[in-house]
């Protein structure tokens, strides 16, 4: 007996798929799409869901120095005029060391989060920045489901589509 659907697709567009629809469902919080793509995406989905939940606080804060371009008011980098070897002047940026607090993710939580990226596309936002979805999964999602064991995900039958006739459903994150 086959392991998941086929969906009607080689193995390599199925993958394709279900990534790009993961990942939407992440990101957006439901998605249209037929009955049985979305029976697949549940299991995906709740799987990665449920491990979030599991690592969601496995971290240490850490403090770590870091040396960046000094900026004004503005946001524009200060630079200084500095002399070359030859003579030559040249406008140098001027650097500032800070410490800050990060989260160092511990051996298991790493491990998830690269579990979670095998699953999901990277994505970009509107302004072109990317968006870190796996950050989204542990610090919005995982606390929102904590007390629930399984069931995070809901179909939703909308009727039938107009072409072909296949069942469309409403997936969408409780």
């Amino acid at each position: 007996m086959a392991k998941n659907r086929k969906l009607g697709r080689t193995t390599d567009q199925r993958i394709a798929m279900l990534r790009v629809q993961t990942t939407d469902l992440i990101l957006n919080g439901k998605i249209k799409t037929t009955e049985a793509r979305a029976k697949e995406l549940k299991s995906i989905v709740d799987s990665i869901i449920s491990l979030a939940i599991k690592e969601k606080n496995n971290f240490e804060e850490v403090e770590v120095k870091v040396v960046r371009a000094k900026l004004d008011s503005k946001g524009n980098k200060v630079t200084e005029i500095a002399k070359s070897k030859n003579g030559k002047e040249y406008l140098k940026v001027v650097k500032e060391e800070i410490t800050e607090k990060r989260q160092k993710d511990m051996p298991s939580r790493l491990n998830a989060r690269r579990k979670i990226m095998t699953k999901i596309n990277k994505v970009k936002d509107s302004e072109g920045k990317n968006v870190d979805l796996p950050a989204k999964l542990f610090n919005e999602i995982a606390p929102k489901y904590e007390g629930r064991v399984g069931g995070y995900t809901r179909i939703v039958k909308l009727g039938k589509r107009r072409g072909d006739s296949a069942e469309i459903v409403l997936l969408e994150l409780l």
